[in-house]
Order: structure tokens, then C-alpha cells, then sequence
């Protein structure tokens, strides 16, 4: 059994690339997923260019932050996206689809321009996993040779009936991606099992709940982190970053980690 341990939302501040790159140091977390529009984005690369066994991937932003495109703000959140209220709505056909390929595309290319490398491939909110823009994104790995994209697929989370009803939905898109004739164009991309755990507690994992959803790790999973330290941005989402970091550097995880015979590994060693 191997763990991808990743920290996501790196760059968008200061304290989260913090977060993430103790998490790495002291803690069990292999990747991290970089925000290109992030207002820290470039404290991000500078910090991460210290640490180059953390692996880095782009964390696609197509809400809350501005589009590197436009410069506009986009939606608060994916309810909006998924209304359309943007210009780069992913629900209309060709003509609508190619302002996100666009965005996509430069977010890609600006966190490949700083030289570090990238393995991976995700979305804020999730919202890669929308069937369209799916096919974009792993056309897009395909063609940057970025070999590992994130299917949701969530085991062993604990929330509220709101949250239960998000992350179905997140596994319903995982596999229906998964069927929908995109091997084509990801044949020369990793393709990583449907198995994902923590995306239902993000931002509130303790050690004792990593630990449990371990028993949830079945051949190559991908653990979904979010560490900070001191983070001052986006007090809606209320998240306990700090709380996380803490978790995520506990000796008894790394200990059940050890005694489950769990290999850490990061993106590109699958």
C-alpha cells in the first residue's frame, strides 16, 4: 500500500506554504499543490525552491481568486461557477469552454516557468473534477507531461449531511470521469487509482482521524491535506490550519503510518 500525502492551497498565503513545508520537514506530507494566481504565489515558489524533495503541483483556481486571462475576479465559490455567473463557465459548448482552457493553460505555464518541477495536477473546490473541464485538464497533463491528475474518490469521512451530500457528488464525478473515454488522452499520464481519503474533513484533520482513515488506504491513496500556520486569509472557510499542521507532524501518525506497512510516497514514484 502506498500514500500520496498532499498539502493543497499553497500560495494563496503565506501561512499555508508555511504550513505545508513544516508538515513536509516534520511531518508525513510528500506534495503540494500551488495556487498560480495566489496573492503568496511568489513567496511559494521562493520557499518551496529550499525544499525540493516536497513535490509541487498546480492547484487549478477557477473561483475566488482573479484569472490570470483577465484579470477579473471569478465567482466566490463552484455554486456560482456552476450557475455560470462567468465568463468562463464550463457548461456551455466550445465557444463558452475555451476561456477555461485558456486560464488553465496559463496557470500551468506559470508555475512551469519558475523551474521547479511539477507531478501533479488538481483543482480548488474540486471543480477539475467537472466533466468538461476534466478533459481539459488531463488533455492539458497530457500535453506538459505532468503525469498525475486527482480523481476524487473519498473513503472513511466523517461530516455533516450538507458535506455528505458534497463529497457523494465528488465521488459520483470520479467515476463517472473515470468511465467517460478520457484514457486517450491521459495514456501518457500516471493514472492514479479512484481512492482518495480526507477531502470530507478538510481543514479539521486530527491525528487521531488520520490514523483511522489509514485503515482506508488500499493500494495507491492519496491523503488530502490543508496545514497552515497562522493563516490571516479566508476566515469563511474556517479552517483549522494550524490544528492540521500540528496533526500532520504527530509521532503516532507517522508510527501508524509504520505499523499499517504504508510506504509514503509522492506523485511521481507511483
Amino acid at each position: 500500500m502506498k500514500l500520496i500525502v498532499t498539502a493543497d492551497d499553497v500560495g494563496l498565503d503565506r501561512g499555508m506554504t508555511e504550513g505545508a513545508i513544516r508538515a513536509h520537514v516534520g511531518g508525513i506530507v510528500t506534495a503540494c499543490s500551488i495556487v498560480a494566481n495566489g496573492v503568496d504565489f511568489d513567496d511559494a515558489v521562493a520557499r518551496l525552491r529550499d525544499v525540493p524533495a516536497l513535490e509541487v503541483g498546480v492547484h487549478l483556481a477557477l473561483v475566488e481568486e482573479r484569472a490570470l486571462t483577465t484579470g477579473a475576479l471569478m465567482p466566490k465559490n463552484y455554486v456560482h461557477y456552476l450557475l455560470g455567473r462567468t465568463l468562463s463557465a464550463p457548461t456551455g459548448r466550445g465557444a463558452q469552454r475555451a476561456p477555461v482552457e485558456a486560464e488553465l493553460r496559463a496557470q500551468i505555464e506559470k508555475v512551469l516557468a519558475t523551474g521547479l518541477r511539477v507531478t501533479h495536477v488538481n483543482g480548488h473546490q474540486h471543480l477539475h473534477m467537472l466533466p468538461r473541464v476534466f478533459a481539459i485538464v488531463v488533455r492539458l497533463a497530457a500535453e506538459y507531461g505532468i503525469g498525475y491528475v486527482r480523481r476524487v474518490g473519498d473513503r472513511g469521512g466523517r461530516g455533516g449531511m450538507a458535506r455528505r451530500i458534497s463529497i457523494a457528488a465528488l465521488n459520483a464525478l470520479g467515476r463517472r470521469v473515470e468511465c467517460a473515454g478520457h484514457a486517450g488522452a491521459v495514456r501518457a499520464a500516471a493514472w492514479p487509482p479512484h481512492s482518495t481519503i480526507g477531502v470530507m474533513e478538510a481543514g479539521h484533520l486530527s491525528a487521531e482521524r488520520i490514523v483511522e482513515l489509514l485503515a482506508h488506504v488500499q493500494g495507491v491513496t492519496e491523503l488530502v491535506t490543508h496545514p497552515g500556520v497562522g493563516v490571516t486569509r479566508y476566515p469563511h472557510w474556517r479552517y483549522a490550519w494550524d490544528d492540521e499542521t500540528r496533526a500532520l507532524c504527530d509521532p503516532r501518525v507517522r508510527e501508524a503510518v509504520a505499523a499499517r506497512g504504508i510506504e509514503l510516497v509522492a506523485p511521481s514514484h507511483i
